[in-house]
C-alpha cells in the first residue's frame, strides 16, 4: 500500500464514522494532500547544509486544516505558537485550532480547544494514525480528553463538530491571550444561553460569535484581556451526542461576525457545510484537468493547485462592510482582499490566480487601489514594488473592469515620490542604482540598503509600469520608465561577470564574494550567483551582457553546478543546486534562462530535476524544499508541470516547457479549452505547434486562453 492510499483509506475510514457520505467519491480534491508541507526538511544533501542544533528549515509552512478558496477564515490546527503557519508535523500536542492563517509567522487568531476533565497547561496529545484532511475539512483525536474533532469551515466561518466520549465536565478552552502575533487585549462575553461573542485586537480587532448547539453551563474567565488569561465555556450537562458550534468572524464588529453566521451557515448542517466545501474545491480544480503522470506528480499537481488558493484572503464581511487601511470601516461595491504576498508571488501566482478566479483578481486589484486611495501608495509586500507587476499583468491579460487610470496614477507615485512604497527612490533614480557601503566583514545579517536586488526589482517594475504607460497612450512616461528598466545593467560588474554592490561613488565594493548569502546587504536573501541572471524583461540585453550567448551558458552551467559552501548558512536561503537556490525565490526564472539562447533541453533538464526531487520529499514524502509563500512555490510547480510558466508574469505570454503530464486541459474562466499535449517520449524538446502549425521561438500568446486551443509539445 502506498502512501497517499493509506491517507485515502484513512480519509475515507474517518469520513464515514464521522456520518459524511457521498453518492460519488470526488475527483480532484481526492488528489489533494494537505499535510504536504507540514513536515520539516532535514536531509543536508538537499539543503546544502547540515541543519544547527536547534534549528528547523524554513520549508513549507503550511497549515492542513480547513479554509475555501481565498476565504477570511482558515481552521487550522496549533502544535506551536510563533511557528510559521502553527502546525508542524513532527509535533504531537495540539495546543488549539484557530481561525486564520497564512504561512508567514502571524495571524492564527481565535484560538480554541475542546476539553474534558482538562488540568493546566491546557492540551492534548494525539496521533497522525488517528488524523486526517482533505479541503474544507480537518479532523484529528484529541488523545487526553477523549474527543474527537471534525472542522469545516464556509468563506467567513468556521464549523466545529466535538465528539466528546465523557458527556459530563465538557469544556471549551477560548486561549484569546494567543495567536501567532502580539495579541494587546482580547474580550470574551456571553450572548444568551447558546452564544458567546467577543474579539482579539492584534493591530486591528478580529471579531467572533459562536454558537453552540449545547447550553451554556457557566462562562469562566480568568485574568482578561491580560497575557496569561484565558476563558473557558463549561457546558451544560444533560446534552447527549456531538457538541456543534458554528463560529463567525469579521474585522468590523461581533455584529458583522453574527450576520456571517447566520447567512453563511445558518441551520444548515456540519455535513452540508462539508459538502458545499468540498464542491467548491472540486469546481476550482477541476480548471485544470490532466492525463498520464505518475501518482506521485498528481497527487503533487493538485495539491499544489489546492495551496495557490488560499491567499489573498477575504476581508470584507457578507455586507459589504470591512475596516480600511485608515482602521475606518467602509462599504465597497466589491470582495475587500489582503494584498498577495508580493515579493514572492507576483513571478506566476498572481497570474494562475487570474485564471482561474479573475473576480477574485479584479477584487484584489481594486482592494490594492482603496489601499492606495487612502495611503497614497499601492501596497507593496516586503521588498520590490511588485503590485505594479501583478495589476500590469491582470489589465493586459484583460481584467481590466477597474479603475486603470487612478491605478496607474498611483503606481506613478509609487515609482517615483520618496517615502512611499520604493526606499531609497530618489537615489536609484538620480543615479540608476542604489548603492550599499563597502562592510570590513559583513556575515549573514549585515543590515544596508539590499541595493542589489532593489535596483534589478525596481527595474523590472519599471518595465511592468511602462506596459500600463504604452497601452494609455501615455508616451512620456513610457520612455522614461523603459530608460530605467535598463537600470539593471548598472550592477553588472563585467570583470567578475556578477551582479555586485556598488558604493554611493560608483566604485565596486570591494569585500565581494559572489556566493556569500545575505538577507539585507547588496542582495535580498541571496547571493551574487543567485540574483544576476534576473533580467525577465530584457533577456536579449542581460545575455549582451555576459558577452553573448556562449560565455552566458558557461555562466549558466555554473550556477547549477558550482558546489554550495555547507558553512554559508542563512536559514532561508536553502536547497542547492550547485549555488541555484529553490528553496527562496529571487532566482526562480534561473532554470528556463537556457531558452533565451537557444537550450531549452538544459533547462528541461533542471525542470525536471526540481518537479521530480525537491517537491514531495522526506520520509513521509510531505516536506517541501522551501517554504510555499503563500502559493508561490506551489504554483511553480503547477506551470512548470503543466507545460507552461509566465518569465516574465507582467506579460501577457506564457513559456513552453515539456509537461509532466501527456495532456492537461485548462478550463479557461471564458468557457473555452486549452489543451496541452505531449508528444513523444522523451524530454527534449523538437517543436512546438499550436492549433496544429509550427511556431517560432518558443511562446505562446494569453489569447490562447481567452479562445481556447491547442498546443503540441514534441519531443525525442
Amino acid at each position: 500500500m502506498t502512501k497517499r492510499t493509506g491517507f485515502l483509506l484513512l480519509t475515507l475510514l474517518l469520513a464515514r464514522t464521522n456520518g459524511w457520505s457521498q453518492a460519488a467519491p470526488p475527483k480532484y480534491t481526492s488528489y489533494v494532500n494537505t499535510f504536504i508541507g507540514t513536515a520539516p526538511l532535514t536531509d543536508p544533501k538537499i539543503l546544502g547544509y547540515k541543519l544547527p542544533d536547534g534549528w528547523r528549515s524554513w520549508a513549507g509552512l503550511t497549515f492542513p486544516g480547513s479554509s475555501l478558496p481565498n476565504a477570511m477564515v482558515q481552521l487550522s490546527p496549533m502544535t506551536e505558537y510563533g511557528s510559521g503557519a502553527g502546525y508542524e508535523y513532527e509535533d504531537n500536542i495540539i495546543y488549539s485550532f484557530t481561525h486564520t492563517n497564512k504561512g508567514h509567522w502571524n495571524l492564527c487568531n481565535i484560538p480554541v480547544l475542546p476539553m474534558s476533565n482538562p488540568t493546566a497547561p491546557f492540551k492534548s496529545k494525539f496521533s497522525h494514525q488517528q488524523e486526517s484532511a482533505s479541503p474544507g475539512y480537518y479532523q484529528v483525536y484529541l488523545e487526553d480528553y477523549d474527543v474527537n474533532v471534525s472542522l469545516t469551515s464556509t468563506l467567513r466561518c468556521g464549523f466545529h463538530k466535538y465528539e466528546y466520549k465523557n458527556e459530563t465536565d465538557r469544556q471549551i478552552l477560548f486561549d484569546l491571550a494567543k495567536s501567532n502575533n502580539r495579541i494587546s487585549e482580547w474580550h470574551i462575553e456571553q450572548a444568551g444561553d447558546f452564544a458567546v461573542k467577543g474579539y482579539q485586537r492584534a493591530g486591528g480587532n478580529i471579531y467572533f460569535y459562536a454558537v453552540l448547539n449545547n447550553k451554556i453551563g457557566q462562562l469562566e474567565k480568568k485574568a482578561e484581556s491580560t497575557h496569561d488569561g484565558y476563558a473557558i465555556v463549561h457546558l451544560a450537562d444533560g446534552n447527549k451526542g456531538p457538541v456543534e458550534m458554528k463560529i463567525g468572524l469579521s474585522f468590523v464588529s461581533t455584529e458583522n461576525a453574527r450576520q456571517n453566521l447566520e447567512q453563511e451557515i445558518g441551520q444548515h448542517s456540519f455535513d452540508d457545510i462539508r459538502q458545499e466545501a468540498t464542491d467548491k474545491w472540486e469546481k476550482l480544480l477541476s480548471a485544470v484537468d490532466i492525463k498520464g503522470g505518475t501518482e506521485k506528480q498528481r497527487t503533487m499537481f493538485y495539491s499544489c493547485l489546492y495551496r495557490s488558493f488560499l491567499w489573498p484572503a477575504l476581508r470584507s464581511d457578507i455586507n459589504g462592510e470591512f475596516t480600511d487601511a485608515k482602521g475606518k470601516v467602509v462599504k465597497a461595491d466589491f470582495n475587500y482582499y489582503t494584498e498577495p504576498s508580493l515579493w514572492d508571488t507576483y513571478r506566476n501566482k498572481d497570474v494562475l490566480l487570474g485564471l482561474i478566479s479573475p473576480q477574485v483578481t479584479l477584487d484584489v486589484i481594486k482592494s490594492m487601489k482603496d489601499v492606495g486611495d487612502k495611503t497614497g501608495f499601492i501596497p507593496t509586500f516586503f521588498h520590490g514594488d511588485h503590485g505594479t507587476s501583478s495589476i500590469a499583468g491582470a489589465y493586459l491579460r484583460g481584467i481590466d473592469n477597474f479603475d486603470i487610470k487612478g491605478t496607474y496614477a498611483t503606481l506613478l507615485r509609487n515609482a517615483n515620490e520618496a517615502n512611499g512604497a520604493r526606499p531609497f527612490v530618489k537615489e536609484y533614480i538620480a543615479k540608476g542604482y542604489i548603492s550599499d557601503p563597502d562592510v570590513a566583514n559583513p556575515h549573514v545579517e549585515t543590515k544596508a540598503k539590499a541595493g542589489v536586488s532593489k535596483t534589478l526589482e525596481y527595474s523590472y517594475d519599471d518595465y511592468s509600469l511602462a506596459q500600463i504607460a504604452k497601452k494609455l497612450g501615455d508616451t512620456a512616461n513610457y520612455r522614461i520608465l523603459m530608460a530605467r528598466s535598463k537600470n539593471y545593467k548598472n550592477m553588472f560588474d563585467p570583470s567578475t561577470r556578477f551582479m555586485r554592490g556598488r558604493l554611493e561613488n560608483g566604485e565596486w565594493i570591494k569585500n565581494f564574494n559572489p556566493q556569500y548569502p545575505y538577507y539585507e546587504y547588496m542582495y535580498r536573501e541571496a547571493n551574487a550567483w543567485q540574483v544576476s541572471f534576473f533580467a525577465p524583461h530584457d533577456m536579449p540585453g542581460l545575455i549582451k551582457l555576459y558577452g553573448g550567448p556562449k560565455p552566458f551558458e558557461s555562466k549558466l552551467d555554473s550556477l547549477f553546478t558550482v558546489p554550495w559552501n555547507p558553512n554559508y548558512i542563512a536559514r532561508n536561503v536553502e536547497t542547492m543546486i550547485g549555488q541555484y537556490c529553490h528553496g527562496n525565490q529571487p532566482d526562480h526564472e534561473a532554470p528556463f534562462a537556457y531558452y533565451f539562447i537557444n537550450k531549452p533541453e538544459k533547462s528541461q533538464k533542471i525542470i525536471d530535476t526540481i518537479l521530480n526531487s525537491l517537491y514531495g520529499v522526506g520520509d513521509d514524502g510531505i516536506a517541501l524544499c522551501g517554504m510555499d509563500d503563500a502559493g508561490e512555490m506551489s504554483a511553480w510547480y503547477v506551470f512548470s508541470a503543466a507545460g507552461l510558466y509566465t518569465f516574465s508574469a507582467t506579460d501577457p505570454e506564457y513559456l513552453v516547457t515539456v509537461p509532466l503530464f501527456d495532456e492537461v486541459k485548462w478550463r479557461t474562466s471564458t468557457n473555452r479549452i486549452l489543451t496541452i499535449t505531449h508528444q513523444g517520449k522523451g524530454r527534449k524538446m523538437t517543436a512546438i505547434k499550436v492549433n496544429g502549425k509550427p511556431i517560432k521561438g518558443y511562446f505562446v500568446p494569453h489569447d490562447l486562453f481567452k479562445n481556447g486551443g491547442k498546443i503540441e509539445v514534441v519531443t525525442k
